[in-house]
C-alpha cells in the first residue's frame, strides 16, 4: 500500500519499500516452503518462476529470493539453462543413516545440554515446543510446515546449549528435519511428538541428563519408525 503520509521524509520512505520488499519475499519463502513440506509441491518436480508470480500475484525478485533461500536449505536444485525443481525425496538408504547420524549425536548431546540449561535457555526450548502445539488458522500445509521449522529449531537449540559446534554444523549441514518431514505429510507425524519433546522438556527440568538422553534416544527412534511407511 502506498504511503500518503506527506511528511514522512525520504529515508523513512525508504526504510519502509525495503521493509516491505523483506516482508514479501519473507511471505513467498513461507508460503513455497509449506508447498514443499506437505508435497503439494512434489520431490523431484520441475518449479516453474512464471506459475509462481502468477500463483502469488507478485514480480520475479522475490520469487527468485525465496527460490534462492531454499537452494540453501536443500530444499531446491536449481540447474543451469534449466531451471528450479524440488529436491528429490531421500532413499531409504539415506533415511537410514541419516537417523543413524542423530542417534549417535542427539542422545548425548541432550544429555550435556542438561549440564547448562538455565531458565532462560529452558524457556526458549518450550517456546519452540508450544508453537508447534497451537492450531491456529485452517491452512494444514501451513500448521505442518510451521511445526517442521519449530522442530528443526528445537532440536538445533539442545545441541547449540550442548556446546558442541561440530555437531551442530554436522546436523545443520543435512538439513535433517526439513528431508524427513517432506516424507509423510501426516497428522501423526507431529502430534505424537509433542508427547516426546514434553518428556525431553520435563528432564531439563529435573536436571536429569540420563532422564534427558533416554527421551531424546526415544523421541529419535519413535520418529524413525513413523516415517518408515514412506518406504512401503
Amino acid at each position: 500500500m502506498q504511503n500518503t503520509d506527506l511528511t514522512v521524509d525520504n529515508e523513512a520512505r525508504a526504510r519502509g519499500r525495503i521493509q516491505r520488499a523483506n516482508s514479501l519475499a519473507g511471505d513467498v519463502y513461507e508460503a513455497i516452503f509449506a508447498q514443499l513440506m506437505s508435497l503439494r509441491i512434489a520431490p523431484g518436480s520441475r518449479i516453474t518462476v512464471d506459475n509462481l508470480v502468477k500463483e502469488f500475484n507478485v514480480s520475479h525478485t522475490p520469487i527468485r529470493e525465496a527460490l534462492g533461500r531454499l537452494e540453501g536449505e536443500g530444499l531446491v536444485l536449481k540447474t543451469h539453462l534449466i531451471g528450479y525443481r524440488a529436491a528429490p525425496q531421500i532413499t531409504r538408504r539415506r533415511f537410514d543413516e541419516l537417523y543413524e547420524l542423530r542417534l549417535l549425536l542427539e542422545p548425548a548431546a541432550a544429555a550435556k545440554a542438561t549440564a547448562t540449561m538455565d531458565g532462560e535457555r529452558l524457556a526458549a526450548l518450550q517456546e519452540a515446543a508450544g508453537v508447534m502445539a497451537r492450531r491456529v488458522g485452517k491452512d494444514e500445509r501451513l500448521r505442518y510446515s510451521n511445526f517442521a521449522r519449530q522442530d528443526a529449531i528445537f532440536h538445533d537449540k539442545i545441541v547449540e546449549f550442548a556446546q558442541n559446534e561440530l555437531i551442530r554444523e554436522t546436523l545443520n549441514h543435512q538439513h535433517t528435519h526439513f528431508h524427513i518431514f517432506r516424507l509423510m505429510y501426516h497428522s501423526r507425524v507431529t502430534e505424537e511428538a509433542l508427547d516426546e519433546h514434553e518428556a525431553i522438556l520435563a528432564a531439563f527440568a529435573g536436571g536429569d541428563p540420563d532422564a534427558a538422553e533416554k527421551a531424546m534416544r526415544a523421541h529419535i527412534e519413535n520418529s524413525r519408525d513413523r516415517l518408515l511407511p514412506a518406504f512401503e
